[in-house]
């Protein structure tokens, strides 16, 4: 009977000695792969690893579970993706992901803490090389890729592992470039949510309201629009941008009362602006104030003489008025031709006022200090044709040749 038991031990033994030995095996192949991948053998390193964590394989029971594994998994594909080796690189499709999912499974195994300070340090590092992709993403105008890597790097921050060191720290530079990348890739959901995110901690004061209004914008939400920069414009009066796309918005919803009010406001507080001159002429002539429009044009030329806009405004103005006192002439009765005369030649004031600041415009396309798109373009040639060509009775050689000039410019476009 002893003897039995004696046997019976041994063949116990040997079976937990076997059991041991396949488990230890399998734990052998994790330690190959982080060898292989030290020594830069990563093909043969993922090899290696996939053996470790294949559920089909059965030595690989012991590996599967162990936090290491995992890590090591992780550091295999960051070298995939730190590798300037072509072959390496086809070896994953998107290996930062595969990455952090790995560290993600150790941390989830690790019940003791254990690996805790390596996998700290682990996702520090891919926290590094995603950056890295996100900006390399950016610049090759691969926006879903650069939010992907942003949002992840986010994610990385909220790990326990992580988020421990500094628990109230908000990663507010890659928030709003998440938005950023989330808006070029036209995916405005996130955009928002993003920009949001970033007015909320003050990130980029009175810019980040811009960039969500703007984001409204995108979507029609002329309603969100306004909201956000009003909002940003009471916890930033001082913010010359938000007061301007204020005023934007109220003239594209054709709140001409409002953004009059706040036009008023903004040239208390900065009177050298153009642009605010150039506004307020364009209110005043949707307005009907025609006289006061051209003073402000005038104003906004006297402060920036190549501003093309107040040129173009004011050039379009007084053609237009030549236009309306056409149009008086021509009601004119037949038999008194003396007043038609006369009411005719107000029409030419006008036209010979249109002229100077339609040339401007031209000479500004022309000289390249202003890029317009081909409509602008053209308007300002067919303004200049119609001009001309009502000045051809004066003197026909000069004003036929320039007529001729714009008629070719206008063919040619």
């Amino acid at each position: 009977m002893i003897k039995f038991l004696t046997m019976k031990k041994t063949v116990i033994l040997l079976s937990l000695v076997l059991i041991t030995s396949l488990a230890f095996a399998q734990k052998s192949k994790v330690t190959s792969a982080l060898s292989l991948k030290e020594s830069g053998k990563i093909s043969e390193a993922l090899e290696n690893i996939n053996v470790a964590i294949d559920p089909n394989n059965e030595k690989a029971e012991k590996s599967i579970p162990w936090p290491k594994t995992w890590e090591v998994r992780g550091e295999i594909y960051q070298a995939i993706y730190k590798s300037d080796d072509a072959n390496v690189k086809s070896l994953a499709e998107d290996p930062l992901t595969t990455a952090l999912e790995s560290y993600k499974k150790a941390i989830e195994l690790d019940e003791g803490g254990k690996f805790s300070n390596n996998l700290k340090i682990k996702l520090t590092f891919l926290m590094e090389d995603l950056s890295s992709q996100a900006v390399n993403a950016w610049n090759n105008e691969n926006y879903a890729l650069a939010l992907k890597s942003f949002e992840q790097r986010l994610e990385i921050n909220e790990i326990p592992v992580i988020k421990a060191d500094n628990p109230n720290m908000v990663d507010s530079a890659i928030i709003f470039n998440a938005a950023l990348a989330a808006n070029a890739s036209e995916n405005y959901k996130k955009a928002i949510q993003y920009f949001s995110e970033a007015t909320n901690v003050g990130y980029n004061k009175g810019r980040a309201y811009l960039y969500l209004s703007a984001t409204y914008k995108m979507t029609k939400d002329t309603a969100s629009a306004l909201e956000t920069v009003l909002k940003g414009f009471e916890k930033y009066p001082d913010d010359g941008d938000l007061l301007t796309e204020m005023i934007n918005i109220y003239l594209q919803t054709k709140k001409s009362q409002e953004a009059l009010k706040y036009l008023e406001l903004a040239l208390q507080k900065d009177p050298g602006n153009p642009i605010y001159y150039f506004i307020e002429g364009r209110l005043k002539d949707e307005l009907g104030d025609q006289e006061a429009a051209i003073t402000s044009y005038k104003k906004s030329l006297e402060l920036n003489d190549k501003y093309f806009n107040s040129y173009y405004n004011l050039g379009a103005l007084y053609f237009n008025k030549g236009v309306e006192q056409h149009e008086i002439a021509l009601q004119v009765p037949p038999n008194e031709n003396e007043k038609y005369e006369a009411e005719l030649a107000k029409c030419d004031q006008w036209w010979d006022k249109a002229l100077p600041p339609m040339e401007k415009c031209l000479a500004l396309i022309n000289d390249g200090t202003e890029e317009v798109d081909a409509a602008t373009k053209r308007s300002v040639l067919e303004t200049l044709k119609n001009i001309y060509y009502r000045m051809i009775p004066r003197d026909e050689a000069t004003w036929k040749a320039k007529y001729d000039e714009m008629n070719d410019a206008i063919k040619n476009m």
